[in-house]
């Protein structure tokens, strides 16, 4: 993974000192809160519900043990022992005292770690999949790219106040499980005819109030002109994006409202200024960055092991585990384990600090010390042995990290909703458990197969409910806490919006609505048919007409 160098530290060690200076003054009156609003947010502080919020960046999802142990300590000397992993492969943190938040910054530094740029307006965590550099069918590791993006974002002081916010995306494999086509630019890395890297650039994605699929703005862009195309992209934004509506100052809504066509053009005219300019990227600079992330020390192993295949053949549960939350590795004799954050009765995505610093432990001994944050909200150990993966299971188990759910309907992402967020409209947390304890069985779920569920506390949509398989949103409904229910999303690579169901929900009604709407398609599915398949055949109208039926 990228080490930091010195002028990185020494970044770091000026921030903390400048938002400590920031925060004293604050504290004393002499900054108001509107002039410490600016400040506070580009170093990732939020004020929640009941306290304020510090989401720590994890670039590109990447994070090491020593970083991981340093996360739990933080957890249980500044807050109540635990955090969040959210959809942006970052750590959320709920309790933190504002006062307190400098001097948490500082151990952050300590291990190469901070909180810049994770809120306000600019670009925010750049993320990719969780499989990168360890899947068979990559194209090419995607992480490489993060940083050359990272250290290209980071400061950047064209790009420090835009309109909004700003995320980018990554894939270089082929099965897509970053959600690249719903952020404001997505890159997928390809090969031409020829053989040469470059990237098929998406622009104007994106969920919340307005949820739209990104558009491809250039085919093929040669791997030289990234960043001076994402430049252009920017700056186009930048002036043109509307300031006077927070509700329409995404770059979606520009794109939307020039076409992809005229924006494409704009883009097109300002970059061939810069094209070949000081940001055309060079083999050295991207051999530099590439040589982060060379393959670890794999050893010459057997891709198979009688060890391994008879306790799979005598516990059923490390069975279940294997198939769901175990894949394929490109090294022979290597295996990618995604520990499932997803227990019922837990909080999607929340680690307690000791499972955190269990977690450390085992990366240390199982992972070459690395660990990835997964846009589901769950945690992957990227290089296990395959001989190692009974032990790493029955390890798992006394921490409740064997939940065997992956890719089923009780792998829910969930943002914190109205439990934390003062923008919330409703709870997400009870939702997700309440789904969880009704459909609390392996054999049911994997009757039911490969389906995603959704939820977001409001329409900001950091649930990402909209491209659900089933979505589910909270809204308000005078005074009262309801939830919309929507159907047919897809984050993958055949991205696709989900269509609400019809009129909104109680809370207790919702595992029966969720009941129905599974047992449609069970009735209807045809053989080897995923929910989604089943929908996008059947359309909308058999699941609104079971849900809203009237018991006889």
């Amino acid at each position: 993974m990228y080490t930091y160098d010195k002028y990185d530290h020494q970044m770091l060690e000026e921030r903390v000192a400048q938002f400590r200076d920031q925060t004293r003054r604050f504290l004393d009156g002499k900054l108001t809160e509107q002039q410490f609003l600016p400040l506070r947010l580009q170093n990732g502080l939020y004020v929640q519900r009941l306290a304020p919020m510090l989401r720590i960046a994890v670039p590109y999802g990447l994070i090491s043990s020593k970083q991981m142990r340093k996360l739990a300590s933080i957890t249980r000397d500044y807050d109540k022992g635990y955090a969040h992993l959210s959809t942006r492969q970052n750590v959320q943190i709920n309790w933190p005292k504002l006062e307190q938040v400098p001097d948490i910054l500082a151990e952050l530094a300590e291990v190469s770690m901070h909180a810049i740029q994770t809120s306000g307006n600019c670009i925010r965590n750049t993320t990719t999949d969780q499989f990168a550099g360890v899947s068979p069918n990559e194209i090419e590791d995607s992480r490489p790219w993060c940083e050359i993006i990272r250290q290209w974002s980071t400061f950047h002081p064209e790009f420090a106040y835009l309109p909004r916010k700003f995320k980018i995306a990554v894939c270089g494999t082929e099965v897509d499980q970053a959600a690249t086509q719903v952020h404001d630019i997505g890159l997928y890395i390809k090969k031409n005819d020829q053989g040469e890297l470059g990237f098929q650039v998406l622009v104007g994605g994106g969920l919340g109030r307005t949820p739209l699929i990104g558009q491809v703005i250039c085919e093929f862009l040669p791997w030289r002109h990234l960043l001076t195309y994402l430049d252009a992209i920017m700056r186009v934004y930048n002036m043109e994006g509307r300031r006077d509506n927070i509700f329409k100052a995404r770059i979606k809504i520009l794109v939307k409202a020039l076409g992809i066509d005229t924006y494409r053009e704009k883009v097109e005219a300002l970059w061939q200024h810069t094209r070949d300019g000081e940001g055309t990227l060079t083999e050295e600079e991207v051999a530099r960055c590439k040589a982060y992330f060379t393959p670890p020390a794999y050893a010459d192993l057997p891709d198979e092991d009688e060890a391994v295949d008879t306790a799979l053949q005598q516990d059923l549960l490390f069975q279940h585990w294997v198939q769901r939350n175990v894949a394929k590795h490109k090294q022979p004799g290597y295996r990618i384990v995604t520990l499932s954050l997803k227990e019922t009765g837990v909080a999607p995505g929340d680690l307690t600090d000791r499972q955190m610093e269990f977690v450390a432990d085992l990366a240390d001994r199982y992972s070459f010390s690395e660990m990835r944050i997964t846009h589901e909200q769950n945690l992957t150990l990227a290089d296990v042995r395959l001989k190692d993966l009974y032990e790493v299971y029955k390890a798992c188990k006394t921490e409740n990290l064997a939940t065997a759910n992956l890719g089923l309907l009780n792998d829910i992402i969930s943002c914190p909703g109205g439990d934390y967020c003062s923008l919330a409209n409703a709870k997400s947390i009870p939702i997700a458990e309440s789904i969880q304890r009704r459909f609390d069985d392996f054999d049911r779920l994997t009757e039911i197969g490969d389906i995603s569920l959704n939820i977001s506390g409001c329409m900001n949509a950091c649930g990402h409910h909209h491209v659900g398989n089933i979505g589910i949103l909270g809204v308000d409904k005078k005074g009262e806490e309801f939830y919309q229910v929507s159907l047919g999303g897809d984050q993958g690579r055949e991205a696709k919006l989900a269509k609400v169901l019809g009129p909104s929900f109680a809370q207790v009604e919702i595992p029966d609505v969720v009941e129905k709407i599974v047992s449609v398609y069970l009735e209807q599915r045809q053989k080897d048919e995923k929910f989604i398949d089943t929908y996008q055949r059947l359309g909308i109208e058999p699941f609104k007409e079971r849900v809203y039926a009237k018991a006889d």
